[in-house]
């Protein structure tokens, strides 16, 4: 079933990309970490997910990875059905998402090229393609002279930089970013956050969970901020606000 077919099933309309319609989830003791939450993203939206922590957005991240379900509600994404789908094809699905973490999560052992080399091989890309895939995404990154160096060599704000160069070199149609400038200086921060401005600007919707303001009062994109599990706002060309993390 391709994905205009499964958006006709589910009656999703046709430029939202991610919907989720009442969603919980809950875990064996205290309160729900979501309760209740409702958002529609439209295909190429950049959206913040703001709100302090445990406010719910590492868990609204991993549902949106098919790490974890939902205990109610409904979530689509790209016309699948995460309350339904099948466990042999979340790895398809997740093909079409690019993450991007933190602490980046590279391979100590290996050199920048083969790092995002990996991300191809997985989804078995024939060599050539890879070789020819790989040197494209790390000249868009600004990292074309970089392939041979070890990630243990390089600058912190690199490191980011071949994170997203693995995120996107499969061609995602949703990029997720989990704290992308935690880690990184306030001038590399604006460096990393032009580049992916500019990759949603491509076409390519763009999610980043953060906590920092400075980021995402320059940018002026769609805020939504989390508040003990529920949407306390969601505003375009919004900012993060001081009581936020009251």
């Amino acid at each position: 079933m391709d994905t205009r077919t499964r958006r006709r099933k589910s009656r999703i309309p046709e430029d939202e990309i991610i919907t989720l319609e009442n969603v919980s989830k809950a875990y064996s003791k205290g309160a729900p970490a979501l309760n209740g939450v409702t958002l529609h993203i439209k295909k190429g939206e950049f959206v913040f997910i703001v709100g302090k922590s445990g406010s719910g957005k590492s868990t609204l991240i991993k549902l949106l990875l098919r790490e974890l379900t939902a205990s109610s509600g409904n979530i689509n994404v790209m016309g699948y059905n995460l309350n339904r789908i099948r466990h042999s094809r979340i790895p398809k699905y997740r093909r079409n998402l690019g993450v991007v973490f933190q602490d980046f999560r590279l391979l100590e052992d290996r050199n920048v090229y083969e790092n995002v080399a990996l991300a191809q091989r997985v989804v078995q890309v024939p060599a050539r393609e890879i070789r020819r895939n790989v040197s494209v995404i790390l000249e868009r990154v600004g990292l074309g002279g970089k392939y041979k160096s070890k990630v243990t060599h390089i600058s912190g704000g690199e490191q980011q930089r071949v994170a997203l160069a693995r995120a996107l070199v499969n061609k995602p149609s949703i990029l997720l970013c989990d704290e992308p400038t935690g880690n990184l200086d306030p001038e590399i921060s604006a460096e990393i956050m032009n580049l992916i401005e500019k990759i949603n600007e491509s076409g390519t919707t763009v999610i980043v969970v953060t906590h920092d303001k400075a980021i995402v009062n320059m940018m002026e994109k769609r805020v939504i901020t989390l508040q003990k599990g529920v949407v306390v706002s969601d505003e375009e060309h919004g900012t993060y606000n001081d009581e936020d993390d009251e």
